[in-house]
């Protein structure tokens, strides 16, 4: 059996220590202004998970060399959209940070995913207050509670890109039989390089948003790896790094979207049947590397830019993470405070059932319920027009 990695071991501990201080020590100070207004609290919050969102890339990037190729149509930073991305591997979700770094804001990104995720320390907290959709991959169960999501965001105009895994599970070769089972039952082509889409959350998520004046495009992203794919975080704690990372992205307006819901799935298998002849023809290459040209980087994202955030982002995390020790062992009331937190993030979520539960709550409370008729609209930071959407 393989040993943990020193380079493994201190990648997850500085991510899970980063989390987990920042989750007490970072959000628990600015919790109690979700009760004032959620809005600026959803304002402020973004912001701060976005400072935690760059440490893996730093990690990734400056610490262990690997390098990432974006190419097609890139993203207009601060537009609303829906990412939606092959899940070649269960770290896709983090990998792709490396590209919203350079082309778009992680303060924006939201992503759909495992109810069961909310609980892991840390991680599972920070999640919730950034307020991550958190499904059970039950419709029945996951509408109602995605609809409520979408018509927050929708209300409070805060710009969102919305990330989904359509295929629901992560490329192995458990899924990929079980995607050819499908495949022959419904005498639907064979894929060897994605599993066939579950389009049901995509064209609902669409549509609120579309309704809800909230979306600008749907960027599509290819997601490849030339060699020492990852594909769970063992992997990783065993030292086993992407060398390259490469994301071909094609952006797609709203406007240009088919209106209605079944043309819109077979708009969604059509890219997906477009994803395998394109990372078919990727892994037949020598190098590995998508056809297209490199992406073009928006002004405000220059590489000494994206270098500067980088090593700021080391930096001030690993001294938050020792200084955070320190005050623990050295001042009594911070200690207190810790456990209060503590007890907070494993408490609140057997009682409400998660942050984001709770702010949905303070959300509808001051929004007097009629928000989802759009007769009563609340404003955002800076007091700005539900119109605008920045």
């Amino acid at each position: 059996m393989a040993l943990p990695s020193v380079r493994g071991v201190c990648f997850l501990a500085t991510l899970f220590l980063g989390s987990f201080f920042g989750s007490v020590f970072m959000l628990g100070p600015v919790l109690p202004l979700m009760l004032l207004s959620p809005a600026w609290y959803r304002w402020l919050t973004d912001r701060i998970v976005a400072t935690w969102l760059t440490l893996p890339v730093a990690l990734l990037e400056l610490v262990f060399g690997v390098k990432v190729v974006i190419s097609g149509d890139g993203f207009v930073p601060g537009e609303r959209s829906v990412i939606v991305m092959n899940h070649r591997t269960r770290l896709d979700w983090m990998f792709l940070w490396c590209c919203l770094l350079r082309y778009s804001y992680l303060r924006q990104e939201k992503i759909c995913l495992k109810a069961a995720l909310k609980a892991v320390p840390g991680f599972g907290w920070a999640m919730q207050v950034a307020s991550f959709i958190f499904i059970h991959r039950r419709w029945e169960d996951d509408r109602g509670h995605m609809t409520n999501m979408l018509d927050y965001f929708c209300h409070i105009r805060e710009p969102l890109q919305l990330l989904l895994f359509p295929e629901g599970t992560d490329l192995t070769d458990n899924t990929l039989t079980r995607s050819h089972q499908f495949a022959e039952k419904n005498g639907l082509p064979q894929y060897e390089y994605v599993l066939h889409p579950r389009t049901t959350g995509f064209t609902f998520i669409v549509d609120s948003l579309r309704r809800g004046n909230s979306l600008d495009a749907v960027h599509d992203i290819t997601v490849a790896y030339p060699q020492n794919i990852p594909q769970t975080e063992r992997h990783l704690l065993l030292g086993l790094f992407p060398r390259e990372i490469h994301f071909h992205v094609r952006r797609h307006p709203a406007s240009s979207l088919p209106t209605q819901e079944a043309a819109l799935q077979t708009w969604c298998k059509e890219r997906w049947a477009e994803k395998e002849q394109r990372l078919r023809e990727f892994y037949s290459l020598s190098p590995r590397r998508f056809p297209s040209p490199e992406a073009r980087v928006p002004p405000c994202k220059s590489e000494l830019h994206v270098a500067v955030v980088k090593s700021v982002s080391l930096l001030y995390w690993s001294a938050f993470i020792v200084l955070s020790f320190a005050g623990l062992w050295l001042c009594t009331s911070l200690r207190l405070y810790f456990l209060f937190m503590l007890l907070f993030f494993l408490g609140q979520q057997k009682v409400f059932g998660g942050v984001e539960l709770m702010e949905l709550a303070c959300h509808r409370h001051w929004a007097g319920g009629n928000h989802r008729d759009g007769t009563s609209r609340q404003k955002g930071p800076a007091g700005s027009s539900p119109e605008k959407a920045e």
